[in-house]
């Protein structure tokens, strides 16, 4: 069942990989050509945050789009205007039009997340969610590090760097369209506000919120804190690897043991195992260097999954016309965690706290382990669900447009029963009260 669904939906993964890469690009390709127009700090850093305000958005944008036009239809507009955004920027190198162009490219790609994470959600069952999210989520990362590495391809100064990304995300989109897999069936979906499905499912909205605000801070302050420790620029870029790299082999057997066992365990012992490798790594010099890239990948290891596994957990409680709403939801939390986990790097940078950095994150993933142990004594777990309501018989089209053919012909013989019972029903009434 497993093969077969990933079979299916490989084209959408094949698709979203390109998207991994033009992710990975972009930022530091900002960040890089932001410094050589000598934007100034403040504003390269304002620019950037625009991406995590336009990804706040694009949340509120996806489900909307999924459907009115459907996820195939959805995911090709939002990949075009990405793709223009990225080409803007290269022709008019201007602060406010960076920081529009930024904020737009930041919806199109949190829109473009929620259509994938839905789409995989919705052909999911209890029993194998968290593979085809790990799964989903390795490509991911590996499209992160194969992006930094396509950066030395082309000189962040010219137009040609810039021509790639958006060349990347054209070419996203082929896989997608010329694919003989059928998008999932699109229900009306139930709207899912963040206070409803809080009290729903608390554990998926706090690791949402703490771990995306982690990973902001990560990411922003992790080459700046690995150099003030002593590593050279050579280094730095093995350090970041090294956490990518941690992640992305660790996201693959974490949700196979989240599909055998409690989620809720798997992400306590993940969240805390992380604590203990950041304790380690804010007492880590310079001097061991080789310690330190075990320890981070490790630690990346440990932390970077839990993303997924909080999804997961949030999907086994939800039903079907629920994880659209339910993932923009824990998407839009996450944005929310990512802006304040950057204002609060902007913090620690400002008054010279840098020595505490990973001593923060430590504190962070604490609370995720401990709150995920508390959810435990609260709630059972979920029930294990024998079959996914998306129904695949194979990675063929045939087939699905078959079964949806032979449903809405008896959907339409049923209505056009009942409506013929209706009109004999309205016709038979005057008779019986007229007189003789």
């Amino acid at each position: 069942m497993l093969k077969q669904q990933l079979r299916a939906i490989s084209s959408l993964l094949s698709s979203i990989t390109l998207i991994g890469i033009c992710v990975g690009m972009t930022s530091t390709l900002l960040s890089l050509r932001a410094t050589i127009e000598d934007f100034g700090t403040l504003t390269t850093g304002i620019i950037m945050s625009a991406y995590f305000i336009g990804f706040l958005f694009g949340t509120t944008r996806a489900s909307k789009d999924i459907r009115r036009v459907g996820y195939i239809r959805a995911f090709g507009g939002l990949a075009a205007l990405a793709a223009a955004s990225i080409l803007i920027q290269a022709i008019w190198i201007d602060p406010v039009v960076w920081f529009v162009m930024r904020f737009i490219t930041g919806f199109a790609i949190s829109a473009i997340f929620v259509i994938v994470e839905s789409w995989l959600n919705t052909m999911a069952d209890n029993k194998n969610r968290g593979t085809l999210l790990s799964v989903y989520l390795v490509l991911i990362y590996a499209g992160l590090v194969v992006g930094q590495l396509l950066l030395g391809v082309a000189d962040p100064a010219g137009f040609m760097a810039f021509a790639l990304v958006a060349l990347l995300i054209n070419l996203a989109l082929i896989p997608i369209l010329i694919s003989v897999t059928v998008e999932p069936t699109t229900h009306e979906p139930k709207k899912v506000p963040i206070r409803s499905l809080f009290k729903l499912v608390p554990l998926g909205i706090v690791n949402a919120f703490i771990m995306q605000a982690c990973y902001s801070m990560f990411y922003g302050i992790g080459p700046m804190y690995a150099l003030y420790i002593g590593l050279s620029i050579a280094e730095v870029s093995l350090f970041m690897a090294s956490f990518i790299l941690g992640g992305m082999l660790a996201q693959a057997p974490i949700g196979l043991l989240s599909d055998r066992f409690d989620r809720r365990i798997i992400m306590a012992a993940c969240a805390g195992l992380g604590a203990v490798m950041a304790l380690i790594l804010s007492q880590l010099g310079a001097s061991l260097v080789w310690l330190i890239y075990l320890c981070v990948a490790l630690f990346g290891a440990c932390v970077m999954p839990l993303y997924s596994l909080g999804m997961a957990h949030t999907n086994d409680y939800l039903e079907k016309d629920q994880m659209i709403g339910a993932t923009s939801a824990i998407i839009k939390v996450g944005g929310i965690g990512s802006i304040i986990g950057a204002t609060a790097v902007a913090a620690l940078m400002q008054f010279g706290a840098v020595d505490y950095f990973f001593l923060l994150i430590m504190v962070l993933t604490i609370i995720v382990c401990l709150y995920s142990l508390y959810r435990v004594t609260r709630r059972a777990r979920a029930e294990d669900q024998l079959t996914s309501s998306y129904a695949m018989l194979g990675p063929s089209q045939t087939s699905d447009e078959l079964l949806t053919t032979l449903v809405d012909e008896h959907e339409y013989q049923v209505e056009q029963a009942a409506t013929e019972a209706t009109e004999e029903t309205d016709s038979e009434e005057p008779k019986s009260s007229s007189p003789g």
